[in-house]
């Protein structure tokens, strides 16, 4: 869902700002997509619906999409309950009519970019809403039967301290939700936030304090019962997000919409990332791609390390090893010194191969070091 209602200066996702003149538009190609990929699934164990803001998308669109959905797609693990079917939202555009709709839909599932509740580091990011509309967002959800409920924070803040940081873990926890995701502000390239950080506006935070930052989000959500399962999602027992689990252990997924990335047997594609295009190109309903990456031994096994990596679960040893073999023959032993290596500076668990809360710290550089084995 492309539309938001501004572009928050630390965003990179494709998006534009929503002048309701397109919605219509856009609701009918993306059902003309949604057709024309519903013959490449069977049962869909989980949905999400990402943006941009989908919660912009008036109540009557949202209708129309999620009985195109329930005709073309099978949906049964998630009217089940089996399933996840999950909308990414805004608490300022969150009511008890587009939340009744969405759950009428299947929606059982709600993450709520709350990013911060201190005003100071909303205006910094260029997030306007009113903190107090998060928890209004959860109980409209709830009210309507949505029974899983996530919110997303950032820390690093530019001026953000550990006391302001650990009041927004307390007031997130407040909510008694499942899950709350912990993002490290990071500074993307062609970014608002970038560039101003560019011309002195201000300094981003120092690695070690946004280390301390990250130490104490573990230690709090830990001991509220919200256990880390990757490196920056946290959740109760059994209340993982399932979709993105799918992502990081390299499952298959379809994409929809302009901009969204999709992933079948070892093929990766993305939409054309611009609404008009998206919008004008309809090859029997597909949408225009423009990338394409084609089945690579080299480049999966690559990218299941970077994922596998960063999650709780790890990854399999052997797996791994006897993977890098047919990639490349020398690869295995590669590996194997790597991990030892890892494992010795006390990054890389003794009996499996996971991080240890040490190495968490170091996921990218742990990752980096081992896709880099897989070439001579």
């Amino acid at each position: 869902m492309p539309f938001c209602a501004h572009k928050c200066h630390y965003c990179d996702f494709y998006s534009i700002v929503d002048r309701q003149d397109r919605q219509d538009a856009f609701v009918d190609r993306l059902r003309r997509e949604l057709g024309a990929l519903a013959p490449a699934a069977g049962p869909l164990d989980t949905i999400f619906v990402g943006g941009g803001t989908p919660t912009l998308l008036r109540p009557y669109l949202w209708q129309r999409l999620l009985e195109t959905l329930a005709q073309r797609f099978n949906l049964a693990p998630i009217f089940s309950g089996t399933g996840e079917f999950t909308i990414e939202a805004n608490p300022e555009t969150v009511t008890p009519e587009l939340m009744d709709t969405l759950a009428a839909g299947g929606v059982n599932r709600v993450s709520i970019g709350a990013q911060s509740y201190d005003a100071r580091h909303l205006k910094t990011l260029e997030r306007w809403h009113d903190p107090a509309n998060v928890a209004r967002a959860v109980e409209l959800a709830r009210a309507a039967g949505i029974a899983r409920q996530s919110v997303d924070l950032i820390f690093a803040i530019p001026g953000q301290s550990l006391h302001e940081w650990s009041r927004d873990l307390r007031t997130a926890l407040a909510l008694g939700t499942e899950h709350i995701s912990c993002y490290a502000l990071t500074y993307e390239p062609g970014t608002a936030m970038t560039a101003r950080m560019a011309r002195g506006e201000f300094a981003p935070a120092d690695h070690d304090h946004e280390a301390d930052l990250y130490e104490h989000t573990v230690a709090a959500l830990r001991d509220a019962g919200l256990e880390r399962y990757e490196v920056s999602n946290f959740a109760r027992p059994d209340a993982a997000c399932a979709h993105n689990l799918a992502y990081w252990r390299q499952h298959d997924w379809l994409a929809a919409g302009p901009s969204a990335s999709g992933h079948l047997s070892g093929h990766r594609w993305k939409n054309v990332p611009r609404l008009d295009e998206y919008l004008a190109g309809d090859d029997a309903g597909f949408a225009p791609i423009v990338e394409h990456e084609p089945p690579n031994a080299e480049r999966n096994l690559a990218e299941w390390i970077m994922t596998g990596v960063r999650l709780a679960e790890g990854l399999d040893e052997s797996t791994l090893i006897e993977r890098a073999g047919v990639v490349e023959r020398g690869a295995p032993e590669r590996l194997a010194s790597q991990i030892a290596e890892h494992r010795e500076s006390g990054w890389i668990q003794p009996e499996r191969l996971a991080l240890t809360d040490a190495g968490f710290l170091f996921a990218d550089r742990v990752a980096a070091d081992l896709m880099g084995c897989l070439r001579p």
